[in-house]
């Protein structure tokens, strides 16, 4: 055969192969950008798009206002993607839909990833972008004492470090943007981790044998007290205190469920696993606060996230927590 021909049963298998590849890859492109056909749909283009909240080029945020003739309740995305992917277009778009048809306003976040800083550096942009909405609010047309978030696995603990953190308003800065709140009034969130120390995993999370990155990819390199302090710094398990705002769970596995045999699948099972949920709703049903843990076989409360936030933010007219406990500056 000359180099550059190429057979009839050459061709099928490459066809065939095309065929498989693509197939495999759709699937992959509806995770990351879920529901595509809707994601065009006029109706949910944001009403504010690309809104500049910080100087870095992915401190950027879209706005949706829903229809109110009043000030509305806001609900921040925050997207996942281990701290290394990601994007505010990952929003779904069937609970975006749900949230605006309640009157539910929803802002949709980037941040900076690790390869452009480490953490806390994602942590401390999407608290500025919360403080940069709170400080247009009037503008924008939400109430800001009507904020929550949600997200999944690395947007997930973004969503809890803001809802169970100390505030981190500074009333005396001459910038009015920070001296605006950076609490929740109630957060959701699916597969999050609840906190980032590797040795809790080792000793908690079913078959996690060795961390599966260096902490220093997400800290960088510090003293084992500087990291230390890090670490309890944004992870849930370490923040919350009795006067936090309640959550709403999910994780896809039930605590007794057994690691699938693929061992990437296994990998990412054990990454989100529910234990992380488990200990976290355990410390928050001893401090008396509201925690909904759902997961397959498990009976809660609410039946979705759209149900959690219709009923915490709108029904009850949630309130954000007044957390004065104050953490020092690393």
């Amino acid at each position: 055969m000359r180099v550059g021909s190429m057979t009839k049963t050459t061709k099928t298998t490459t066809t065939a192969s095309r065929a498989l590849a693509l197939a495999l890859l759709i699937p992959a492109l509806a995770a990351l950008h879920p529901d595509p056909v809707r994601a065009q749909d006029p109706a949910q283009r944001p009403t504010h798009a690309d809104l500049r909240y910080g100087p870095h080029e992915r401190n950027v945020l879209d706005f949706w206002k829903a229809a109110s003739d009043r000030p509305a309740p806001l609900v921040l995305f925050i997207h996942g993607g281990g701290f290394r992917g990601g994007d505010k277009r990952s929003v779904n778009r069937r609970l975006l839909g749900e949230l605006l048809d309640a009157g539910i306003s929803v802002a949709a976040l980037n941040y900076r990833l690790l390869a452009q800083a480490k953490l806390p550096a994602a942590h401390e942009d999407c608290r500025l972008a919360l403080q940069f909405l709170r400080s247009r609010a009037d503008e924008l047309g939400f109430d800001p004492h009507r904020v929550g978030a949600f997200g999944g696995s690395a947007g997930a603990q973004i969503c809890m470090w803001l809802a169970f953190h100390d505030d981190m308003a500074q009333p005396d800065s001459d910038d009015p943007i920070r001296r605006q709140s950076s609490r929740l009034a109630c957060v959701a969130t699916t597969g999050g981790q609840t906190t980032m120390d590797f040795a809790w995993w080792l000793e908690n999370v079913p078959g996690y044998s060795a961390p599966h990155r260096p902490a220093s990819e997400y800290f960088g390199d510090h003293a084992p007290e500087k990291l230390a302090r890090i670490v309890r710094d944004v992870s849930a398990l370490s923040l919350i205190t009795n006067d936090d705002p309640p959550i709403f769970m999910s994780y896809r596995m039930a605590p007794d469920a057994a690691a699938p045999e693929d061992p990437a699948r296994a990998r990412g099972w054990r990454v989100h696993h529910v234990v992380f949920g488990v200990a976290l709703k355990k410390r928050m049903d001893e401090l008396g606060i509201e925690a909904d843990l759902h997961y397959p076989g498990a009976r809660t409360e609410y039946r979705s996230m759209a149900a959690f936030f219709i009923d915490r933010m709108q029904k009850r007219g949630a309130g954000a927590a007044t957390k004065r406990r104050r953490i020092a500056d690393l």
